[in-house]
């Protein structure tokens, strides 16, 4: 990272270029052609289609039980090949070789990655495309959380948390946007946000992980806008309350029964309720979905 030293001093300015991005006009030769309009003749084929994940994707995050929710859903759309990134995979081994066996004509790979180490991840990027060929889809689902009170968090933690969930995903997408430019094939990239990102949760606080999510939203339309020329889709998902193991123990029952009443649904979500919107925009139903938010939270962000 640039010293500010290096920054352009204020008479620089007046002779500076700044770049345009460049948006694409959509033609039949461009990244972005409009698909034929057909209604298939036969329904199983018509449905099938529509939803039909194609080529490989890497999975960020991909051990975690959200994660691993969304790789079988995936892998059952069609996904040939897959790798999950996680910085420490084997925690789910076991439901990894099960998940093996049941694809068992999918190529399922992993890799240890630490998602804010751009040479890790440049490294890890290669290593993909060199076991599977392609990357045409990627979705991050690293994230980690903290709830302090503000006056005494560390700015340390601040600085964590951020790195890890907005520099972490950009570095990720970044990396696969370059290979997928590379290849001159579409893409998709999902990232994961969340209810955070949209409004102050209660009653933790938790303000470095709802700044990071926020954050990812806006990374997410500034990406769309500038990555479109190239055929490449940024979306993001935004869950409420997952009930995950993170959100599991008799020290945070107040607060799920707070979540749970602030919630039109009354309750938190199942890991497998995220899966249908993670499917739908990796696959050819959301070819014209970009730059799009998908909050799946039970209605919690009505209030």
């Amino acid at each position: 990272m640039g010293s500010v030293s290096e920054l352009p001093g204020r008479d620089a300015l007046k002779t500076r270029a700044v770049p345009s991005m460049i948006l694409s006009n959509g033609d039949a030769s461009s990244m972005t052609p409009a698909p034929a309009s057909i209604i298939e003749s036969d329904a199983t084929i018509g449905a099938q289609k529509r939803f039909a994940v194609k080529g490989n994707a890497i999975v960020t995050g991909g051990a975690g039980t959200l994660g691993l929710h969304s790789c079988n859903a995936l892998l059952e759309h069609g996904l040939r090949g897959l790798m999950i990134f996680d910085v420490n995979p084997d925690n789910s081994k076991t439901e990894i070789a099960q998940m093996q066996a049941k694809f068992s004509t999918a190529t399922i790979l992993t890799q240890k990655v630490d998602v804010t180490d751009e040479i890790a991840v440049q490294k890890a990027m290669e290593e993909t495309v060199r076991l599977l060929g392609s990357i045409d889809t990627l979705v991050c689902f690293v994230g980690v959380v903290g709830c302090v009170e503000t006056l005494e968090m560390p700015v340390s933690q601040w600085r964590k948390i951020l790195d890890i969930n907005t520099t972490g995903s950009f570095i990720c997408a970044q990396a696969a946007a370059r290979q997928m430019v590379r290849q001159k094939t579409q893409g998709s990239i999902t990232f994961i946000a969340s209810i955070s990102a949209h409004r102050v949760n209660y009653p933790q606080p938790q303000v470095a992980y709802n700044v990071s999510k926020s954050a990812l939203i806006m990374l997410k339309s500034c990406l769309a806008a500038e990555w479109a020329l190239y055929g490449i889709r940024i979306n993001s998902v935004s869950p409420g309350y997952m009930d995950t193991i993170l959100n599991e123990g008799d020290g945070i029952a107040q607060h799920r029964r707070i979540w749970a009443e602030r919630n039109p649904s009354g309750r938190m979500g199942s890991p497998s309720e995220l899966t249908g919107a993670i499917v739908l925009l990796a696959s050819t139903a959301g070819t014209y979905i970009n730059g799009s938010d998908i909050v799946v939270d039970g209605g919690g962000i009505v209030f």
